[in-house]
């Protein structure tokens, strides 16, 4: 069986019963039903077929949110070939790297992103390039031009030699630790992944879920969209530049969106959004965030102006179940300093240096088994050992159960501050610098010290117009935490550096401070 089933099952389904049924949405209005999705996936797969595209094949995705992508993506998987879903912020360098790594056959990218393959073309082994125009720019004489949405046969395509254990992509890892490395994900991670979400949030077929990210993360179009797809519904697809939180808000309330998947950054600026009450909300019936904890004054403020909206905090990791853990809403407030419990299916441990299970209230290293996790890293058999064994994922994340089994994070190993003898965890002291007027946004590193091997510094950035010193926040801290937590260093930075997700780079932080 292979993934491309969300199309074939949907559009038969549909024919019928409702062939008017649309599946996915453009913020801007362009849609795709059911049958369309379905025609138009299989002219992609029959061309990448006559392009000499075979099972194994990678290829690359390099797309901004559009109705093409999922299109594209579902030809690949029909065909058993290996998506490489791309990263279109990353730099030429970057490209390269993980066009490289990847061996990557044909690539498919948007007219508007050409400038940046043409200086590494002569570097990397793609071997043929394929352009979806996307807007004025021509097509480059090097590429295809591709624009298969009324040309080209639509025949279904057989699978019978695909095997549910074969990859279907490679998603890298977004870097918070350094360089990425491409995790496999096979048809059978996709649809149990899928139908987790499904079970655990019920899922029948009449959401309408909106999805906030760019499309190659596993926050975008894994988490919600997939298993929304799987069960019938509605996905809406917001452009992939220029997030303003106003343009969001009136997506929800134009598409009549029930579900949507809110990053903490986002929750923050709608909920400091003056005109908010104007929006008109009332069909929204869940908001999913992740990637970072929520701060406790957003729970309590979405619980004040939101008070029929569940708030579900995820926790997950690409390689390790995107959504291992969540916090439901009836316990988003008694309990909104953990992620919740494990995911249907999931199973979470927490472990000490010599890898022995923990009992609840003690730190180590959160380690997690589910059907979604990732088969490995692509031609990293190293890194695949150091971090899969026994069906386990070694998250690289701490986290402690409390006494009634509800998990929280207590930050990355790397983020375990020794400082004098001590375990410092970078989470607690974030947490309370939040609480502190006039701090936006915190990440608290570890920076080399001559006496205590390693000190506490937090680096923040401010509230526009506030005024805060380093001796206001140290005293806030010492206030607040024991001493050997407080910071011994505050520096104050127009902005932290954050992945496409918006996970905070602590790497390059630690990189520009030591």
């Amino acid at each position: 069986m292979d993934i491309g089933y969300f199309t074939r099952r949907m559009a038969q389904d549909f024919n019928t019963s409702n062939p008017s049924k649309i599946a996915i949405k453009e913020e801007a209005g362009k849609e795709w039903t059911y049958e369309q999705l379905n025609k138009i996936s299989n002219r992609y797969a029959n061309k990448l077929l006559e392009l000499g595209v075979q099972k194994g094949d990678r290829v690359g995705v390099l797309l901004y949110n559009c109705l093409e992508y999922f299109g594209l993506y579902f030809a690949v998987a029909k065909i058993g070939a290996i998506a490489v879903r791309l990263n279109f912020r990353l730099s030429s360098t970057e490209f390269e790297y993980v066009l490289n790594d990847s061996g990557t056959k044909v690539l498919c990218f948007h007219s508007k992103i050409s400038d940046q393959l043409e200086n590494i073309r002569g570097n990397i082994g793609v071997e043929k390039y394929i352009c979806l125009p996307n807007n004025e720019d021509s097509v480059p004489v090097w590429a295809h031009s591709w624009d298969l949405l009324t040309e080209g046969s639509s025949d279904e395509i057989s699978t019978d030699s695909i095997r549910i254990t074969d990859p279907v992509m490679l998603m890298y890892t977004s870097g918070t630790t350094g360089r990425p490395k491409g995790a496999i994900w096979t048809h059978e991670t996709t649809f149990w992944f899928s139908s987790m979400q499904a079970l655990k949030w019920g899922f029948r077929g009449n959401e309408i879920g909106m999805t906030t990210g760019p499309l190659y993360h596993v926050g975008a179009m894994e988490d919600i969209a997939l298993p929304i797809l799987l069960m019938g519904g509605t996905v809406i697809i917001t452009k992939s530049k220029g997030f303003e939180i106003r343009r969001i808000l009136s997506v929800i309330e134009k598409e009549n969106v029930t579900d949507c998947f809110l990053f903490p950054f986002m929750i923050y600026e709608m909920l400091n959004l003056a005109t908010l009450n104007s929006y008109k909300l009332e069909h929204l019936k869940t908001i999913y965030t992740g990637g970072d904890p929520l701060m406790p004054w957003a729970l309590e403020k979405l619980k004040e102006m939101f008070p029929d909206v569940g708030v579900v905090q995820v926790y997950g990791l690409t390689e390790g179940t995107p959504i291992a853990a969540c916090l439901d809403p009836e316990d988003a407030y008694e309990k909104g300093n953990t992620v919740g419990k494990p995911l249907p299916l999931t199973e979470i441990k927490i472990l000490d240096h010599g890898n022995n299970p923990l009992p609840a209230g003690e730190v180590g290293e959160i380690v997690i088994k589910s059907p979604a996790v990732s088969a490995g890293y692509w031609r990293k058999p190293d890194a695949t050992k150091a971090t899969f064994a026994g069906g386990w994922c070694k998250t690289g994340d701490l986290g402690v159960f409390d006494q009634d089994g509800y998990l929280s994070i207590a930050g990355r190993k790397k983020d375990m501050i020794r400082s004098g003898g001590e375990n410092v965890y970078a989470a607690e002291i974030e947490d309370v610098l939040y609480r502190l007027d006039g701090v936006k946004e915190v990440s608290i590193i570890g920076i080399p010290d001559p006496k205590y091997i390693e000190a506490v510094c937090a680096v923040i950035v401010k509230k526009e117009g506030c005024i805060l010193t380093e001796e206001e926040v140290i005293a806030y801290c010492k206030e607040n935490l024991a001493s050997y937590k407080k910071p011994r260093k505050v520096i104050f930075a127009e902005e932290l550096p954050r992945t496409p997700s918006g996970k905070v780079q602590k790497f390059i932080l630690r990189k520009q401070y030591s």
